[in-house]
């Protein structure tokens, strides 16, 4: 990484100075820098409602970059350690389909964890690229998928050596981290490439101690969420590729998806943070490093709760965890995580990232204080005091192994019929059913529907988790392919 490079914010710097001419605005948006849009531009502030403006020559355009976007793109790759760089506007999502349909097309195999992220599944069905799931490990007390065993992935590739890519995500949501180095060595030697979702691994390249970044691991491609860990605007990312991989193709597929009126205040905020990262990413995940560990050790003292870290790893589908993240096992104290979720919002206003059937999470950054670490440990121990029941009863695991019987692409567009969820066992499913966090499929479009399924459902809803993806809104009904 050049140090002395990272000190540029070449596209913010361009913004800043588009603004200081000001310009008389005859584009789009027709807010003309909040003007027409007061009551908005009074409650995020004017500097935010200026800086919302339309692709022109100063400022670039990022579906064909040739100046300042450019420029920003290529200094991030520089400090991601990547040939290319690529800012995104569609969040990870939009990374991770343009990371399938940049590395395989219609009727190409792809060795994938089950416990994807739906947008891989639905880069599929755009698509027609074939999966090759892998069951991830599983820690049955804890019910959270593991990563994925480079055994289980020798068997995949000896039985699929046509395979083009093998996914790999890498962190998972609760910080479980796959042997990535050797997955990628492996993947080479047979000519496959390695795409990695690393929504939630932003930080890895730029904090000690931490899991080996995808880039560092020599993967072709990563997803990156730098809104996530890394301090850009929300539905901000970027995407990374290496020295397989056609940039130019990949900058044409993301046009097929992406908006070609990109927000300039989401991309100016990913040329700052990669700035603050570069500079100060030691320093910033130190800290962040410290508030979860506390947090980890302090909550582990209350008792009934099991807040986890690098305790579980196992050298094998636990290769190495993510200690940033503060992900903890509720349902000793007789509770759902998503009931703790619940809790903790309505009744002590502490919003976490998700609660799952058996845990919560809570997304700890450099930019939280002592004091609300105090607060949340002091609140856990509150819940315990007052909640606590007998956990005897409640769901015994989160991940299903899939029966799967059609490729997604082909389920999703099939004939298909609508009924209620509790008389489709034995169905094929013709689209999705998640809870969103995490937004891993429960079902998708293509699994056989089973029993196991459908109580997994019904008692996910009764403990209040948020399920979507079903075209009925009340995910009551689901759609199923007509045989």
């Amino acid at each position: 990484m050049d140090k002395k490079l990272q000190e540029k914010t070449v596209l913010f710097d361009a913004m800043k100075k588009h603004l200081a001419n000001r310009v008389v605005r005859f584009d789009v948006p027709g807010h003309k820098g909040g003007r027409g849009n007061k009551q908005f531009r009074d409650f995020i502030g004017l500097d935010a409602m200026q800086m919302d403006v339309n692709s022109m020559k100063p400022l670039d355009n990022l579906c064909h970059p040739t100046s300042v976007i450019k420029e920003a793109q290529d200094i991030a790759a520089d400090a991601f350690g990547a040939k290319e760089a690529y800012f995104m506007v569609s969040g990870t999502t939009g990374a991770v389909q343009a990371m399938i349909m940049s590395t395989c097309k219609a009727g190409d195999k792809i060795i994938i964890p089950r416990n994807v992220h739906r947008s891989a599944i639905n880069a599929m069905v755009i698509n027609g690229t074939i999966p090759v799931y892998i069951n991830p490990g599983l820690n049955k007390k804890l019910g959270i998928s593991l990563g994925m065993s480079v055994k289980d992935i020798e068997k995949a590739i000896k039985e699929n050596p046509d395979a083009k890519a093998i996914l790999v995500n890498n962190p998972t949501y609760y910080g479980i981290c796959s042997d990535l180095k050797s997955i990628v060595k492996l993947a080479h030697e047979h000519n496959m490439l390695v795409l990695v979702d690393e929504a939630h691994g932003a930080h890895f390249y730029f904090g000690d101690n931490l899991p080996i970044s995808a880039m560092a691991a020599g993967a072709d491609m990563a997803a990156i969420s730098m809104h996530k860990t890394g301090g850009s605007l929300t539905q901000s990312s970027i995407l990374l590729s290496g020295e397989r991989i056609n940039a130019d193709y990949v900058r044409q597929v993301i046009n097929l998806t992406q908006t070609t009126s990109a927000s300039y205040l989401l991309m100016t905020s990913l040329d700052t943070a990669r700035k603050n990262m570069s500079i100060n990413g030691k320093e910033i995940f130190k800290k962040t490093v410290e508030f979860a560990e506390y947090a980890r050790e302090e909550i582990n003292k209350l008792g009934g709760y099991y807040a986890y870290g690098k305790d579980l790893i196992n050298g094998d589908d636990v290769f190495d965890f993510d200690t940033t993240k503060l992900s903890i096992y509720t349902k000793d104290v007789g509770l759902a995580g998503i009931e703790v979720y619940d809790i903790l919002r309505d009744e002590f206003n502490i919003q976490i990232e998700f609660g799952d059937l058996d845990n919560i999470l809570a997304i700890i950054s450099a930019g939280d204080r002592a004091m609300e670490i105090e607060r949340l440990i002091s609140s856990l121990a509150e819940i315990k005091r007052i909640y606590t029941k007998d956990p005897k009863g409640m769901f015994d695991h989160e991940y299903i192994a899939p029966t799967v019987v059609l490729p997604p692409q082909k389920a999703f567009y099939a004939e298909k019929k609508m009924i209620p969820i509790s008389e489709s066992s034995g169905q094929i499913s013709g689209e999705f059913v998640m809870a969103y966090p995490p937004g891993i499929p429960i079902l998708a479009p293509g699994e056989k529907i089973t029993d196991e399924i459908i109580d997994y459902i019904e008692y996910a809803k009764e403990k209040g988790c948020l399920l979507t993806g079903t075209e009925d809104m009340k995910v009551e009904n689901i759609n199923v392919v007509i045989e």
